[in-house]
C-alpha cells in the first residue's frame, strides 16, 4: 500500500498530486504504527491516505490539489493546499462533502485577528471551535440539538479531527515543543463542531448578525465548556440572571490583565430561548443584560490585583466586567429540548472570533 504523508499526498490519474510517497505494508495496523512513529497521528486509528483515496476525495469535492487554502499556518509558517487538507481529512475519516466547510474554517483560523500562532503555542487549554450556520448544517448532518457538543454519532468529530490533524501536520503544533498547553483539553483531539438550531431560535442566526447570512462558519477560541443548570427559574429575567452571574468567574481569561480584549460564547437551549425572547425579544438587549450581570466587585480579587486591573480601565462603579462591551457576548441557540441547561464557553482572550462564508469549491 502506498500512503501519502500526513502533511501532503500522492498522485493519481485523475489529479496531479505532489506529495512524498511512503510504501507501507498492507495491514492497516502497519500504517498506524508508521504514522505514529512519524508523528502524524493523534493516538486514534487513522484511515491510510492512499493515492486513490486522496485523489477520489479531491475529485468528489471538485477541488484543485494545488489551490492554496491558506498561505501560512503558524507556528510552522507552512502553506496549506487543498491537497494537504484532503490528506488530513482522509486520515480523519471526513467526507469530501465537508471540504468547503473545512476550507472556510481554516481560512477563518488563519485570519490575523484570530491570532492562531498564540492559540497553537499558548499554555492555555484552548481549541478553535466551529459553529456552523445555514443549510449546510443539515446537508452535512451536523448536530444542533440534543448532545450537540459531543456524543452524537455523525460526521462532526471527523470534521473537527481533520482540522486538528492539519494543526499537527501542517501548522506544526506539537505538545511540549511548539505547544506549551499546561493541560490541553478533549477538544484538541476531535475539535468542537456543531450547528446553531436556527429553526428553534427566536433570534436571527449568529453568523447573519455578524454580517454573513446563509452558509457560514464562526471560529471561536474555546477554553472549554461550563454547564449552567437552573431548575427553579420561571421567567426570562430569572434565566438571564443565573446565566449572567455564572459567566463571572474570576479565573476566566477575560479577566486577565494581559487580555486587551476578550469574548464569551453563551449557548442557550431552545426552551429557555423562547422564555427569554418573550420578555426580551431584542438579542442586543439580551447581550447587554448578560454583560451587565457578568461582572464582579473588584474586592473579589486579592488587594494586590486591584491596581493592575484598574490601570487597564476595567473597573466601572467598583465592578469588573468579564468582557468590555455587550457585543462581545456572543449568543447562539442550540441543545436539546430537555431544557434546564445553558453552556458558557469562555474565550482564550487576545483573539477575535471570525466568521466566514462557506462557499462551493471551484476548480
Amino acid at each position: 500500500m502506498s500512503a501519502a504523508s500526513a502533511a501532503s499526498a500522492a498522485s493519481a490519474a485523475s489529479a496531479v498530486l505532489s506529495s512524498v510517497r511512503h510504501d507501507v505494508a498492507g495491514d492497516p495496523g502497519d500504517f498506524q504504527e508508521f504514522a505514529t512513529i512519524a508523528g502524524w497521528g493523534d493516538g486514534l486509528p487513522l484511515v491510510p491516505p492512499t493515492e486513490q483515496r486522496v485523489a477520489r476525495f479531491l475529485d468528489l469535492a471538485g477541488a484543485d490539489p494545488a489551490e492554496v487554502v491558506t498561505a501560512s499556518l503558524p507556528p510552522s509558517g507552512a502553506s496549506c493546499t487543498m491537497e494537504k487538507l484532503a490528506v488530513n481529512a482522509v486520515m480523519a475519516g471526513a467526507s469530501a462533502e465537508s471540504l468547503p466547510l473545512l476550507a472556510a474554517a481554516l481560512r477563518a483560523m488563519a485570519a490575523d485577528d484570530f491570532e492562531l500562532h498564540g492559540l497553537n503555542a499558548t499554555t492555555g487549554s484552548v481549541v478553535p471551535l466551529m459553529l456552523v450556520n445555514g443549510p449546510i448544517r443539515r446537508r452535512l448532518d451536523l448536530p444542533c440539538e440534543t448532545g450537540c457538543l459531543g456524543g452524537v454519532a455523525g460526521p462532526a468529530p471527523a470534521i473537527g479531527r481533520a482540522l486538528r490533524l492539519v494543526m499537527r501536520n501542517v501548522a506544526g503544533q506539537r505538545i511540549g515543543v511548539t505547544s506549551q498547553s499546561t493541560f490541553g483539553q478533549p477538544g484538541r483531539v476531535a475539535g468542537i463542531v456543531f450547528g446553531e438550531w436556527e429553526e428553534r431560535s427566536p433570534w436571527v442566526p449568529l453568523a447573519q448578525r455578524r454580517g454573513v447570512p446563509g452558509d457560514a462558519v464562526t471560529v471561536y477560541a474555546a477554553m472549554g465548556t461550563m454547564n449552567v443548570c437552573d431548575t427553579l427559574g420561571q421567567t426570562g429575567a430569572d434565566l438571564l440572571s443565573i446565566i449572567g452571574r455564572s459567566m463571572a468567574v474570576p479565573g476566566a481569561n477575560g479577566y486577565l490583565t494581559s487580555s486587551a480584549y476578550s469574548e464569551v460564547l453563551v449557548l442557550i437551549n431552545p426552551v429557555w430561548a423562547e422564555v427569554i425572547a418573550r420578555e426580551v425579544p431584542d438579542i442586543e438587549e439580551v447581550q447587554r443584560r448578560l454583560w451587565q450581570l457578568a461582572s464582579l466587585p473588584l474586592t473579589d480579587w486579592p488587594e494586590s490585583y486591584h491596581a493592575p486591573i484598574a490601570d487597564l480601565g476595567r473597573v466601572r462603579d467598583g465592578r469588573v466586567h468579564l468582557v468590555q462591551d455587550p457585543s462581545q457576548v456572543l449568543v447562539a441557540v442550540a441543545g436539546g429540548l430537555g431544557s434546564l441547561h445553558a453552556t458558557v464557553i469562555h474565550s482564550w482572550g487576545a483573539t477575535l472570533t471570525t466568521t466566514r462564508p462557506v462557499e462551493p469549491i471551484r476548480r
